[in-house]
């Protein structure tokens, strides 16, 4: 029986209407996704366009923010037909602001995931470390089941000090707060593993850089976007060829991805 053979690839958008207009259509169609989760669309229902709903082939689904406009919202566009799609986790206090997606497609369930991002406030950063919480509890339980889950998006922290330029000077802001990288370190223990580090244990490589002092022009990033898998996925071999795309621009993000085989 010939293998199935699944590109999935995740990216900060920053703002989907602004992606549209730096070459986003080019950009996925030589990426050729099956399933692709952007983050950061900053849109409202009634703001998405006839392109934006369907195009080469992919279906879409939408999570919006419901509190604020031109904040937060995920978009997940897909090849195949899943079984199941649901926004949010049940928990009003993060689904309000749009942040998830979980798409089941039967063999696995496809996470599209806006982790919070705390610099602003200490509420914002208690917000994003329950957040971690609360999200993969309600992952764990699908876990526990023996469900193959792949959870993609902008988790918002560099895990550790490979994953930025400059951990030092860093290392006392949201984003690499060691209270922030426990969490990285807690799911990895439950048992999801960060795809492109399984694979490239002493790459730096980043997937987003500020738009300050020609940051991406010298390559001072932060890889703050990931893929993790439930260890049964590792175990069974699906996962080959992690990437993080630097040559795709529009963001201040730029896409990663893994391909499944199984």
């Amino acid at each position: 029986m010939p293998k199935k053979l699944i590109k999935l690839v995740s990216w900060n958008v920053n703002g989907l209407r602004a992606v549209l207009q730096k070459d986003f259509f080019e950009s996925i169609r030589r990426m050729n996704p099956d399933i692709l989760a952007v983050q950061e669309t900053k849109l409202q229902e009634h703001q998405r366009t006839d392109n934006m709903l369907s195009f080469d082939s992919y279906n879409s689904y939408w999570s919006y923010s419901s509190i604020k406009k031109g904040y937060s919202g995920v978009a997940t566009f897909t090849r195949l037909a899943p079984q199941n799609v649901k926004a949010g986790i049940g928990n009003p206090e993060y689904d309000e602001e749009g942040r998830i997606l979980e798409t089941d497609f039967g063999d696995f369930i496809f996470f599209n995931v806006y982790f919070p991002n705390g610099q602003m406030s200490d509420d914002r950063l208690n917000y994003k470390l329950n957040f971690y919480k609360d999200f993969f509890a309600y992952t764990d339980f699908l876990k526990n089941q023996g469900r193959n889950l792949i959870i993609s998006g902008d988790y918002n922290t560099a895990h550790n000090e490979i994953d930025l330029t400059h951990p030092k000077a860093n290392e006392k802001y949201s984003g690499f707060l060691r209270v922030e990288r426990d969490w990285i370190d807690e799911i990895i223990k439950r048992g999801y593993v960060d795809t492109f580090r399984l694979f490239y244990p002493e790459k730096a490589k980043y997937s987003w850089w500020s738009y300050r002092a020609n940051a991406r022009k010298k390559n001072v990033g932060w890889r703050v976007d990931y893929i993790f898998v439930t260890r049964n996925i590792i175990d069974k071999g699906w996962i080959k060829e992690p990437f993080i795309d630097n040559d795709i621009f529009g963001s201040d993000h730029c896409p990663v991805g893994i391909v499944l085989e199984f």
